[in-house]
């Protein structure tokens, strides 16, 4: 049986836009209170009065930087000195290098594993005893159809996004007896923001086929279905489901039961 979502928490890094801004929004629709964070206030600002009009739930704006190490420990202080428990973690926020690892100055690349794989893992460390103990927790973290693909030259992101997948399943592996449900979604090419900010969105939408593209709302739905049903990995859409299922050899359904059975150090 589904847990009535109305009155719960949900926090949302990356929120000003894309995915996250679709997560906001599908989950405000749903009764949710959200947490809308990202370094973008105005956009914040903008979406938490709409959310606001619209749903008539309570949305609270925190401008923060995950690239900063004190970020996620702030976000959540702060949300614990407004009385919210955050039932919901959608861990969204993230972006990807365009240059060659050799060429590219650590300090960036610094930055990806700061907001991709510390802020991540941090934020769901920091909400998940909370969650334990009220025996209710979704979490998805967003991975990528990358993850589950051969990797790319140089690029940290399909190893960054590797670590999301994992640690996704294993977290989920843990925090299901306690009602808490944790999903990598593994989305493909999405409609939004990412590839303006890589400087690729020209070469991509050229290249191509418009059959390779979702939109963020349709991830979106997928991947909070998923989290909902247990599932602890997403791969939305029919065209990346077949992708995902082509280049691997062990299906992830069958990789997560046989991870959970032979794990050597489970308690």
């Amino acid at each position: 049986m589904s847990v009535p979502t109305t009155s719960r928490t949900a926090l949302v890094t990356g929120a000003s836009a894309g995915i996250g801004a679709a997560f906001a929004r599908h989950l405000a629709a749903q009764g949710n209170n959200v947490v809308l964070v990202a370094r973008r206030e105005d956009r914040l600002v903008a979406l938490a009065e709409e959310l606001r009009r619209g749903y008539g739930v309570t949305a609270t704006v925190i401008a923060a930087d995950l690239n900063d190490n004190a970020g996620p420990r702030s976000i959540v202080d702060q949300c614990t000195s407004q009385g919210i428990d955050i039932d919901i973690l959608i861990n969204n926020a993230g972006f990807s290098g365009n240059g060659a690892f050799a060429d590219t100055p650590f300090e960036d690349l610094a930055r990806e594993i700061q907001v991709m794989v510390t802020a991540v893992t941090e934020l769901a460390h920091l909400v998940i005893p909370g969650m334990k103990e009220r025996r209710y927790g979704r979490i998805v973290n967003l991975s990528s159809l990358a993850a589950l693909l051969p990797p790319a030259a140089s690029l940290l992101y399909t190893p960054i996004k590797s670590y999301v997948l994992n640690l996704s399943q294993a977290l989920d592996m843990e925090l299901k007896p306690h009602g808490v449900n944790v999903t990598a979604l593994c989305p493909g090419f999405t409609h939004s923001e990412f590839h303006d900010v890589m400087g690729t969105r020209d070469a991509a939408s050229t290249k191509l086929p418009g059959i390779l593209w979702q939109s963020a709302e349709d991830v979106v739905r997928e991947g909070w279905d998923a989290v909902e049903a247990g599932k602890a990995v997403c791969v939305p859409g029919t065209v990346n489901k077949l992708t995902a299922a082509g280049a691997k050899p062990i299906p992830t359904r069958l990789g997560y039961v046989l991870g959970r059975t032979f794990n050597p150090f489970k308690n």
